[in-house]
Protein backbone atom coordinates (compact mmCIF):
# COMPACT_ATOMS: atom_id res chain seq x y z
CA UNK A 1 0.00 0.00 0.00
CA UNK A 2 1.18 3.57 -0.63
CA UNK A 3 2.49 5.36 2.44
CA UNK A 4 -0.44 7.76 2.31
CA UNK A 5 -2.97 4.92 2.44
CA UNK A 6 -1.10 3.14 5.20
CA UNK A 7 -1.02 6.35 7.20
CA UNK A 8 -4.77 6.79 6.77
CA UNK A 9 -5.46 3.20 7.86
CA UNK A 10 -3.19 3.60 10.86
CA UNK A 11 -4.97 6.78 11.91
CA UNK A 12 -8.51 5.46 11.44
CA UNK A 13 -7.78 2.18 13.22
CA UNK A 14 -6.04 3.97 16.09
CA UNK A 15 -2.97 1.78 15.64
CA UNK A 16 0.19 2.09 17.71
CA UNK A 17 3.66 0.54 17.31
CA UNK A 18 3.32 -3.25 17.57
CA UNK A 19 -0.30 -3.35 16.33
CA UNK A 20 -1.45 -5.59 13.47
CA UNK A 21 -4.41 -4.86 11.22
CA UNK A 22 -6.30 -7.75 9.58
CA UNK A 23 -8.65 -7.51 6.61
CA UNK A 24 -11.36 -10.16 6.27
CA UNK A 25 -13.50 -10.36 3.14
CA UNK A 26 -16.50 -12.67 3.54
CA UNK A 27 -20.23 -12.77 4.21
CA UNK A 28 -21.49 -10.48 6.98
CA UNK A 29 -22.14 -13.41 9.34
CA UNK A 30 -18.89 -15.24 8.57
CA UNK A 31 -16.41 -12.36 8.88
CA UNK A 32 -16.87 -11.74 12.64
CA UNK A 33 -16.48 -15.47 13.36
CA UNK A 34 -13.23 -15.60 11.40
CA UNK A 35 -11.98 -12.50 13.21
CA UNK A 36 -12.81 -14.12 16.54
CA UNK A 37 -10.92 -17.28 15.61
CA UNK A 38 -7.86 -15.24 14.64
CA UNK A 39 -7.98 -13.33 17.92
CA UNK A 40 -8.33 -16.53 19.96
CA UNK A 41 -5.48 -18.28 18.13
CA UNK A 42 -3.17 -15.28 18.53
CA UNK A 43 -4.07 -15.10 22.21
CA UNK A 44 -3.04 -18.73 22.66
CA UNK A 45 0.18 -18.47 20.66
CA UNK A 46 1.31 -15.27 22.35
CA UNK A 47 0.39 -16.46 25.84
CA UNK A 48 -2.12 -13.67 26.37
CA UNK A 49 -4.87 -15.95 27.76
CA UNK A 50 -4.65 -16.78 31.46
CA UNK A 51 -6.24 -20.25 31.91
CA UNK A 52 -6.66 -19.65 35.64
CA UNK A 53 -8.73 -16.50 35.24
CA UNK A 54 -12.48 -16.34 34.64
CA UNK A 55 -13.72 -13.42 32.53
CA UNK A 56 -17.51 -13.02 32.54
CA UNK A 57 -19.68 -10.84 30.34
CA UNK A 58 -23.29 -10.37 29.28
CA UNK A 59 -24.10 -10.52 25.55
CA UNK A 60 -27.18 -8.39 24.80
CA UNK A 61 -28.98 -6.63 21.94
CA UNK A 62 -29.52 -9.71 19.80
CA UNK A 63 -31.32 -9.05 16.51
CA UNK A 64 -34.93 -10.22 16.52
CA UNK A 65 -35.08 -11.10 12.81
CA UNK A 66 -32.69 -12.00 10.02
CA UNK A 67 -33.07 -12.78 6.31
CA UNK A 68 -32.60 -16.35 5.13
CA UNK A 69 -29.32 -16.70 3.24
CA UNK A 70 -30.91 -18.64 0.37
CA UNK A 71 -34.43 -17.22 0.05
CA UNK A 72 -34.00 -13.76 1.57
CA UNK A 73 -37.18 -14.35 3.58
CA UNK A 74 -37.31 -12.71 7.00
CA UNK A 75 -37.30 -15.14 9.92
CA UNK A 76 -36.51 -15.27 13.63
CA UNK A 77 -32.86 -15.35 14.61
CA UNK A 78 -33.26 -17.39 17.79
CA UNK A 79 -36.16 -17.19 20.23
CA UNK A 80 -39.44 -16.26 18.51
CA UNK A 81 -41.19 -15.78 21.86
CA UNK A 82 -38.86 -13.09 23.21
CA UNK A 83 -40.00 -9.49 23.59
CA UNK A 84 -38.77 -7.08 20.91
CA UNK A 85 -37.06 -3.97 22.25
CA UNK A 86 -39.47 -1.10 21.68
CA UNK A 87 -42.51 -3.37 21.62
CA UNK A 88 -45.21 -2.85 19.03
CA UNK A 89 -43.86 0.55 17.99
CA UNK A 90 -40.55 -1.01 16.92
CA UNK A 91 -42.27 -3.75 14.92
CA UNK A 92 -44.45 -1.24 13.10
CA UNK A 93 -41.89 1.47 12.36
CA UNK A 94 -38.50 -0.20 11.88
CA UNK A 95 -37.02 -2.51 9.29
CA UNK A 96 -37.18 -6.10 10.62
CA UNK A 97 -33.38 -6.36 10.50
CA UNK A 98 -33.11 -3.31 12.78
CA UNK A 99 -35.37 -4.67 15.55
CA UNK A 100 -33.48 -5.91 18.60
CA UNK A 101 -34.77 -8.48 21.09
CA UNK A 102 -34.59 -8.69 24.87
CA UNK A 103 -32.34 -11.76 24.71
CA UNK A 104 -29.13 -12.24 26.66
CA UNK A 105 -26.32 -14.71 27.23
CA UNK A 106 -23.83 -15.03 30.06
CA UNK A 107 -20.42 -15.93 28.65
CA UNK A 108 -17.29 -16.94 30.54
CA UNK A 109 -13.96 -17.23 28.74
CA UNK A 110 -15.77 -17.50 25.44
CA UNK A 111 -18.11 -20.28 26.63
CA UNK A 112 -21.86 -19.65 26.82
CA UNK A 113 -22.95 -20.52 30.38
CA UNK A 114 -26.55 -19.29 30.39
CA UNK A 115 -29.06 -18.07 27.86
CA UNK A 116 -32.33 -16.29 28.48
CA UNK A 117 -34.85 -13.71 27.40
CA UNK A 118 -37.74 -11.50 28.41
CA UNK A 119 -40.87 -13.34 27.31
CA UNK A 120 -43.21 -11.74 24.81
CA UNK A 121 -46.23 -11.81 27.12
CA UNK A 122 -48.53 -9.66 24.96
CA UNK A 123 -50.57 -11.50 22.36
CA UNK A 124 -50.86 -8.52 20.00
CA UNK A 125 -47.08 -8.05 19.88
CA UNK A 126 -46.59 -11.80 19.45
CA UNK A 127 -49.01 -11.87 16.51
CA UNK A 128 -47.23 -8.95 14.86
CA UNK A 129 -43.79 -10.53 15.33
CA UNK A 130 -44.94 -13.79 13.78
CA UNK A 131 -46.65 -11.90 10.96
CA UNK A 132 -43.32 -10.26 10.08
CA UNK A 133 -41.72 -13.71 10.02
CA UNK A 134 -44.38 -14.94 7.59
CA UNK A 135 -46.77 -16.74 9.96
CA UNK A 136 -50.50 -16.12 9.95
CA UNK A 137 -52.54 -15.75 13.12
CA UNK A 138 -54.17 -19.10 12.39
CA UNK A 139 -50.77 -20.79 12.13
CA UNK A 140 -49.76 -19.25 15.45
CA UNK A 141 -52.94 -20.55 17.06
CA UNK A 142 -52.53 -24.03 15.58
CA UNK A 143 -48.83 -24.58 16.22
CA UNK A 144 -48.61 -23.00 19.67
CA UNK A 145 -52.14 -23.58 20.96
CA UNK A 146 -51.46 -23.87 24.70
CA UNK A 147 -49.18 -20.84 24.91
CA UNK A 148 -51.38 -18.71 22.66
CA UNK A 149 -54.55 -19.45 24.63
CA UNK A 150 -52.84 -19.06 28.02
CA UNK A 151 -51.70 -15.56 27.12
CA UNK A 152 -55.27 -14.59 26.23
CA UNK A 153 -55.97 -14.42 29.97
CA UNK A 154 -53.23 -11.89 30.65
CA UNK A 155 -49.74 -13.06 31.52
CA UNK A 156 -47.55 -10.78 33.66
CA UNK A 157 -44.18 -9.62 32.33
CA UNK A 158 -41.64 -12.34 33.02
CA UNK A 159 -38.10 -13.32 32.10
CA UNK A 160 -35.61 -16.04 32.86
CA UNK A 161 -32.53 -17.89 31.80
CA UNK A 162 -31.28 -21.48 31.66
CA UNK A 163 -27.84 -22.09 33.19
CA UNK A 164 -25.62 -24.78 31.71
CA UNK A 165 -24.23 -26.52 34.79
CA UNK A 166 -22.24 -28.96 32.66
CA UNK A 167 -20.46 -26.07 30.94
CA UNK A 168 -19.65 -24.50 34.29
CA UNK A 169 -18.12 -27.79 35.44
CA UNK A 170 -16.11 -27.99 32.22
CA UNK A 171 -14.52 -24.61 32.97
CA UNK A 172 -13.97 -25.34 36.67
CA UNK A 173 -12.24 -28.66 35.92
CA UNK A 174 -10.16 -27.24 33.08
CA UNK A 175 -11.59 -29.61 30.48
CA UNK A 176 -11.83 -28.54 26.85
CA UNK A 177 -14.55 -31.02 25.86
CA UNK A 178 -17.95 -30.98 27.54
CA UNK A 179 -18.24 -34.75 27.14
CA UNK A 180 -15.63 -35.14 29.88
CA UNK A 181 -18.05 -33.83 32.52
CA UNK A 182 -21.23 -35.58 31.33
CA UNK A 183 -22.04 -38.96 32.90
CA UNK A 184 -23.20 -40.68 29.72
CA UNK A 185 -22.18 -38.50 26.79
CA UNK A 186 -22.82 -39.17 23.13
CA UNK A 187 -19.86 -39.28 20.78
CA UNK A 188 -19.36 -36.97 17.81
CA UNK A 189 -21.66 -39.21 15.74
CA UNK A 190 -24.53 -38.81 18.25
CA UNK A 191 -24.10 -42.40 19.45
CA UNK A 192 -24.53 -43.51 23.06
CA UNK A 193 -21.94 -46.29 23.24
CA UNK A 194 -23.01 -47.46 26.70
CA UNK A 195 -26.66 -47.87 25.71
CA UNK A 196 -25.88 -49.05 22.19
CA UNK A 197 -28.02 -46.25 20.81
CA UNK A 198 -29.26 -45.64 18.21
CA UNK A 199 -30.27 -49.21 17.46
CA UNK A 200 -32.76 -50.97 15.24
CA UNK A 201 -36.44 -51.07 16.18
CA UNK A 202 -39.06 -53.68 15.44
CA UNK A 203 -42.25 -53.17 13.48
CA UNK A 204 -44.22 -53.64 16.70
CA UNK A 205 -42.31 -50.81 18.39
CA UNK A 206 -42.99 -48.54 15.43
CA UNK A 207 -46.71 -49.34 15.56
CA UNK A 208 -46.85 -48.51 19.27
CA UNK A 209 -45.70 -44.96 18.57
CA UNK A 210 -47.68 -44.65 15.34
CA UNK A 211 -44.67 -44.42 13.03
CA UNK A 212 -44.59 -46.00 9.60
CA UNK A 213 -41.51 -46.26 7.39
CA UNK A 214 -41.87 -45.97 3.64
CA UNK A 215 -39.21 -47.08 1.20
Amino acid sequence: LPDERRGELTRRAGMKPGCVLFFIADEADAAPKLAGQIREELGKRLGLIDPNRFELCFIVDFPMFEPDEETGKIGFTHNPFSMPQGGMEALQSRRPEDVLAYQYDVVCNGVELSSGAVRNHRVDIMEKAFEIAGYSRETLRTKFTSLYHAFQYGAPPHAGMAPGVDRMLMLLTGEENIREVIAFPMNSNAQDLMMGSPGEVTEQQLREVHIRLRK
